[in-house]
């Protein structure tokens, strides 16, 4: 994967081809690894912002989309997630107006991720976001 740090802890990840199928798929295998790992009740919001990623991904650059998600070990309570792709330029934030069609993805994700960020790579970029886990014992 492009931009890939190094991390302690659980991690899934998977590359996909630049098509449209990506995004159901990169739902899908989000999901059943959420529920994999017991945190399933994470996966709506989760599986919304891959979408949003993974979307903005095949729009603008033509090449794999990778997805990572980590449980990091020096960030307990925290589930990251990466969305990787060969375009080197960073997403721009826009500011859509009530009749865009579009352009509402990065501000949905800075409003429903704790932190998010971008970082280059070698051969491209990667879009992440983090997302407090549940606590054991509440939902």
């Amino acid at each position: 994967m492009i931009g890939v740090i190094e991390t302690e802890g659980d991690c899934a990840e998977w590359t996909f081809p630049a098509d449209p199928t990506a995004v159901r798929t990169a739902r899908a295998v989000v999901r059943k690894q959420l529920v994999h790992w017991g945190i399933g009740t994470l996966g709506d919001v989760t599986v919304l912002l891959v979408s949003e990623l993974v979307t903005n991904s095949l729009r603008y650059a033509s090449g794999p989309i990778g997805v990572r998600l980590v449980r990091p070990l020096d960030a307990p309570g925290v589930l990251r997630v990466e969305v990787s792709d060969p375009l080197p330029d960073p997403p721009l934030e826009r500011h859509a107006s009530l009749d865009d069609e579009g352009g509402r993805g990065l501000q949905l994700v800075a409003c429903s991720a704790t932190r998010w960020g971008t970082r280059q790579g070698h051969s491209g970029k990667t879009v992440w976001f983090e997302l407090t886990l549940p606590v054991p014992g509440r939902g």
